[in-house]
C-alpha cells in the first residue's frame, strides 16, 4: 500500500475510533449514572439477570468506548461492542423495525469494520509491532 493510501486509512479510522468511541462513552456513561433506569429496561425487554447484565454492558460500553477512541487493544472493545449491538438488535430493536434499529446496525457494522481492520496508525495501539494497528491491505 502507497504511503498517501496508508494515511488516508489511517484518518478513516482515526475518524470511525472517534465517533464510535464518543457514542459508546456517552451511552456507557448514562447507564452509569442511571443504572437503575437501565437495569429496569433490561428487565423489561426480556433480558437475563437484568440487573447484573445491565452493569456489565454499562462498563463495556463506558470503559470499552474510551479503548476504541484511543485505540488501545482495539480488537477486545470492537468485538464486545459488536455483540452489545446485536443485543439492542434482538431484545429491543428488532420489533420496532428498520427507523429504530438502523443506527443499531451501523454501530455494529462499524463496531465488526474496527475489529477486522485494527486501530490503525494514530493510536495507543497503532503500529505493526504491536498487532493491534492497520493490517497492511
Amino acid at each position: 500500500m502507497s504511503t498517501q493510501n496508508a494515511q488516508k486509512l489511517d484518518t478513516a479510522l482515526l475518524l470511525l475510533r472517534i465517533v464510535v468511541g464518543l457514542v459508546f462513552v456517552t451511552a456507557g456513561w448514562g447507564k452509569v449514572t442511571g443504572i437503575e433506569g437501565a437495569q429496569e429496561l433490561f428487565s423489561n425487554v426480556g433480558i437475563p439477570f437484568a440487573n447484573v447484565t445491565a452493569w456489565i454492558v454499562a462498563l463495556i460500553e463506558l470503559i470499552g468506548g474510551a479503548m476504541v477512541l484511543v485505540g488501545y487493544k482495539i480488537r477486545i472493545p470492537a468485538a464486545l461492542l459488536a455483540l452489545i449491538m446485536v443485543g439492542a438488535i434482538v431484545f429491543v430493536k428488532l420489533s420496532q423495525g428498520w427507523g429504530p434499529m438502523r443506527i443499531d446496525l451501523a454501530l455494529l457494522a462499524m463496531s465488526v469494520s474496527l475489529y477486522l481492520v485494527g486501530s490503525g496508525s494514530y493510536s495507543l495501539g497503532g503500529g505493526a509491532a504491536s498487532g493491534e494497528g492497520r493490517t497492511d491491505l
